[in-house]
């Protein structure tokens, strides 16, 4: 399966960072094809311009600034996301992708004004997510990442596709023990992939 991870975070020797790696050669040892995405590492723009602003029903003219990644999401059968949640979100770079890069004529397309999802390549969706704060407390925020992945993409990708939210929360109080739990279970998730 050719799967696409997308990843943010900013710092190579992070938890996020073993996570990301742990994804990347989990995947990679089942044998999927791996378009391993870095965000920060690619320098990816996350600011939608007034001149994309202004083109973004621009179908498919739209594409032209961000034509690389919306070629490589469309390729992608799969889609893995790995960031931390940063006061109940996404990291700035990971929220300016889903921005920019999911367009009209791409994620979705306007039909008699309605939205039709068009994504219908992607088969899976997986986030693998860290908070810093407790499981409590991102439910009493609402946990808007969680219900993005589980309810914004999963409609806009292939009806009935399989999606899967692996969250570590209370980060700041994690054991090395629970921090090590917690990467088997996503190597586990990735090798059934």
């Amino acid at each position: 399966m050719r799967v696409l991870v997308v990843y943010s975070h900013p710092v190579e020797t992070s938890y996020q960072a073993a996570l990301h790696r742990t994804v990347v050669e989990s995947l990679q040892q089942s044998g999927h094809d791996v378009d391993d995405c870095d965000l920060y590492a690619e320098g990816f723009d996350p600011v939608l311009s007034r001149t994309e602003r202004i083109a973004y029903h621009d179908v498919p003219a739209n594409r032209d600034p961000v034509r690389s990644h919306v070629e490589r999401l469309l390729a992608a059968e799969a889609l893995v996301l790995v960031y931390p949640v940063w006061n109940f979100g996404f990291p700035a770079v990971m929220k300016g992708y889903f921005d920019r890069v999911f367009l009209p004529g791409v994620s979705f397309k306007m039909v008699d004004g309605s939205l039709l999802p068009c994504l219908h390549n992607i088969r899976r969706l997986t986030a693998v997510a860290t908070y810093g704060g407790a499981r409590w407390r991102a439910f009493m925020m609402g946990n808007p990442p969680r219900k993005i992945v589980t309810r914004m993409l999963r409609s806009t990708i292939r009806p009935g596709a399989k999606v899967a939210y692996l969250a570590r929360y209370d980060m700041n109080n994690a054991t090395p023990e629970a921090r090590a739990k917690f990467l088997d279970a996503v190597a586990a998730h990735m090798a059934g992939f």
